[in-house]
């Protein structure tokens, strides 16, 4: 785990182009160009934009699920050549076996990747201490017997960002995790999420289409361009932490979000690249 944010990069973007296959290459039709990023170490940023701008595409590309066609990625000092065992991932479907207990379900990433699955049965109560204490820590302590469909929406999404944590990574992938959610559910998890990242400090990087969220919980919001989809803004949100949600109804607060909603509404409205 990273302690504090460093001046080197974690995750950095060298001009990285994406073609989903060699036809498209051929053509010269591209997911995503001329991405170029670098995240400093503990960071928190969001990545914004229309549908079908290429934010998952860029979540594929981090986490080593697709390889660029052009350009370089590099994770934690090291080229990024297949899919990275230091990231954990969370989606809009918490995705929890309805078969599992919540704590078998959190689990289960130590029972099928190495390292951990060939030491899981002599280690399994170290595990289940450690899943134990996330669940605590999410509000969860008392319902870790409990199956899935024994619980909320909101309390299997905190499941199932426990689930990509149980592994300690030192980055944490999330795509559109609250989406699903009722307003006061969702809100509920931003604090759950923000109080994570400020114990543990990992990388995360977040794809949403809340602004509100985006402001609220990253250090750097990016917005990407309608396909091909590349960063046209990266707006540094300078708002002090901790942050409680009475901040969200702040001018400053306010204001960033509705500096974001215009770029997007201006890239809806002409197509046009805005630049940085």
């Amino acid at each position: 785990m990273a302690n504090e944010i460093t001046s080197s990069p974690f995750v950095e973007f060298d001009d990285v182009w994406l073609a989903y296959n060699d036809e498209l290459l051929a053509k010269s039709q591209f997911a995503v160009e001329a991405i170029n990023l670098k995240v400093q170490q503990g960071e928190f940023i969001a990545i914004v934009g229309p549908s079908g701008c290429g934010k998952s595409t860029f979540m594929k590309l981090t986490t080593g699920l697709k390889k660029p066609s052009r350009g370089r990625i590099q994770v934690d000092g090291q080229l990024v050549n297949g899919p990275l065992k230091i990231s954990g991932m969370a989606f809009q479907a918490p995705s929890l076996l309805p078969w599992r207990t919540t704590l078998d379900n959190v689990l289960l990433p130590l029972e099928i990747v190495e390292p951990y699955r060939s030491q899981f049965k002599d280690r399994r109560k170290e595990f289940e201490t450690r899943a134990l204490g996330l669940l605590e820590s999410v509000g969860l302590g008392g319902y870790a017997r409990k199956f899935p469909w024994e619980l909320s929406g909101g309390m299997q999404q905190r499941a199932s960002i426990c689930r990509a944590l149980i592994h300690e990574p030192k980055m944490l992938l999330l795509d559109e995790p609250f989406g699903a959610l009722d307003a006061f559910t969702r809100e509920e998890l931003w604090c759950t999420l923000r109080d994570l990242h400020a114990a543990q400090r990992f990388n995360v990087i977040l794809v949403t289409h809340d602004l509100r969220e985006s402001v609220f919980l990253a250090d750097k919001v990016y917005v990407m361009s309608k396909g091909p989809g590349r960063f046209v803004v990266e707006r540094d949100v300078v708002l002090p932490r901790p942050r409680d949600l009475e901040i969200t109804y702040t001018p400053e607060f306010t204001d960033i979000v509705h500096e974001l909603r215009g770029h997007i509404g201006a890239m809806r409205k002409s197509g046009a690249v805005i630049n940085q």
